[in-house]
């Protein structure tokens, strides 16, 4: 995978007015083709993991989750391109299977002979000061497509492309998530350091960001849908966000995220334009987008011992339903 530092600036913006599969299928596929080709990010044989933004078992019209027709499309486009589409997350609620079967796309999946995963199996490494458990899932794939849901945040402003790859994290039985936010929520620029590190580690080839219909107010469950009517793409997640920002009116300066991605030295300079290619918009395409009323970033205690106890419920009704037992 290419360095971080080393990727070029280029944002393929692609507008994509409803989750019609080929209209989805078409603007996706014309992203690849603008940054350089399908081949400039998948091989043969490739086992290339698709991380959508997967959180909460709830159907594609409440837009908490990347939606099921930008998962299927770059599955499908994976296959074409001869690897082995993989997609994986590590829900806060239910797992992947669970959340795939809400938006109604798992099987369409299976056929697709597309590998459902868990992201799990945890290994230790050190990110930021802290031993994170990442997903082995994650870390033994040939490359990783991120597929963001475009989002305000009730925490952290706004929800674009780094902020999906903290969903690789695999330890705790999967609320390894929500410890983070105890131990080191008091501090954000040392959550966001660490929310970063996890991005640079599993580096992935591309981001694709669901902006067709996003989620305005208290996301990143609880918000509303808000047209929007883009699909951004892109290898340097600064330069994503930035044009997500753009289409939604944030201040970039506002979100800490790209805040302290600055005071590490990877932001783009807030005076170094961004090379767009593909279709242009008048700055903001939703210029009374919704933003989250901000909430304290760290979870306490018994906020986690209600999440682990509510996962418990939740995984025990999915694998009733679905009659087969989770993988350890």
């Amino acid at each position: 995978m290419v360095s971080l530092e080393k990727h070029e600036h280029t944002v393929a913006i692609q507008r994509c007015r409803s989750y019609d599969p080929q209209e989805v299928y078409s603007a996706i596929s014309r992203q690849f083709e603008l940054l350089g080709g399908v081949d400039c990010f998948v091989k043969p044989r490739q086992r290339v993991l698709i991380k959508p933004n997967l959180i909460v078992p709830k159907p594609p019209e409440v837009p908490a989750q990347t939606h099921p027709e930008v998962i299927y499309a770059v599955a499908r486009i994976v296959k074409e391109a001869g690897g082995f589409p993989v997609v994986g997350d590590s829900p806060a609620w239910s797992a992947t299977a669970g959340c795939l079967k809400a938006l109604g796309i798992d099987e369409r999946l299976r056929k697709l002979d597309a590998e459902i995963v868990n992201l799990n199996r945890p290994v230790r490494m050190d990110i930021a000061g802290a031993s994170v458990g990442i997903s082995r899932v994650a870390m033994e794939a040939d490359t990783i497509i991120n597929l963001p849901k475009l989002k305000a945040h009730q925490q952290l402003g706004a929800s674009f492309a780094f902020k999906n790859m903290y969903g690789c994290i695999g330890g705790l039985a999967g609320k390894e998530k929500a410890y983070w936010h105890f131990a080191r929520g008091g501090e954000v620029e040392s959550f966001c350091r660490m929310i970063i590190g996890i991005y640079q580690k599993l580096n992935p080839v591309l981001n694709i960001i669901d902006g067709i219909v996003a989620m305005e107010g208290q996301g990143p469950i609880n918000g509303q849908p808000r047209e929007v009517g883009y699909l951004v793409a892109g290898t340097d997640p600064v330069a994503c966000e930035r044009v997500c920002c753009d289409l939604v009116g944030f201040d970039a300066g506002d979100l800490p995220l790209l805040v302290t991605a600055g005071k590490m030295g990877i932001a783009l300079p807030t005076d170094e334009p961004i090379n767009s290619v593909g279709d242009v918009f008048v700055k903001p395409a939703c210029p009374d987008f919704k933003p989250a009323v901000q909430t304290p970033l760290r979870f306490t205690f018994p906020h986690i011992c209600k999440s682990i106890a509510k996962q418990c419920v939740v995984l025990a009704k999915h694998f009733l339903r679905s009659g087969r037992m989770p993988k350890t």
